[in-house]
Formats: C-alpha cells, structure tokens, sequence
C-alpha cells in the first residue's frame, strides 16, 4: 500500500521538480506544468499519462486506476488509488509522469544515474 510520503521525497528530488499547495492539495510541477497532484485525503493520486493510453491502464486494473473527470479528459491525466499500488508502483508512476513534463535530455540523465529505475 502506498502513501503520499512514499512519492513526495522522490518528487522533490527530480530535477526542475518542486512542490506546491493549491487549494490545500499536494501537487508537483516542473514550471507550470503539473504532473502529480494528490487527493485533499491523500488516497487518490492523479498524474501525467499519455491520453492514447489511458483506456488501456485503466481498463487492465480498474481497482487501481480510474479515468480522471469529465472535465479534464482533455489532459493527460489519470488517477490511481494509493491504497492499491505498492511503494515501488506509485515512485515509477510518479518518474514516468515527470518525464512527459521535462525535455528529452533530463530524462535521459535521469535513466543514466538511476539505471535500476527510482528506488
């Protein structure tokens, strides 16, 4: 079972990534672009994913994930109950969310230092 701590040390420590409160809601953003925001209760976390494959995570694990509201199936977002992710799950949903919001070559640097994934 994962939890906001689970993903907020790793959050604050990618590159260009800091956190911020909106409306007292947890999320993490490189710039403007936000790609990880927490549920007021912590239990749903709502992050980047490539729209042409959502259907697909959410339709292979719907105890996990869920499509996000109707009004923002125009972004590339998707939610997953922590609850339902372990630790290790919730820090590579959270890497791979990052990597759509920063250019190529951060990303890369990423992978090289980190060759076993985020820990």
């Amino acid at each position: 079972m994962a939890v906001v701590e689970d993903v907020r040390q790793l959050g604050s420590q990618l590159e260009r990534s800091y956190e911020v409160y909106v409306h007292r809601r947890l999320k993490f953003r490189v710039g403007q672009l936000v790609y990880v925001a927490f549920s007021l209760d912590g239990a749903v976390m709502g992050f980047a994913f490539p729209r042409e494959e959502r259907e697909a995570l959410v339709g292979g694990d719907a105890v996990k994930f869920q499509m996000p509201a109707d009004s923002d199936l125009r972004f590339n977002w998707v939610h997953a109950h922590l609850a339902a992710l372990d630790a290790a799950e919730a820090r590579e949903l959270v890497v791979d969310a990052w990597r759509m919001v920063v250019p190529k070559k951060v990303a890369r640097a990423y992978d090289l230092a980190n060759p076993d994934g985020p820990g």
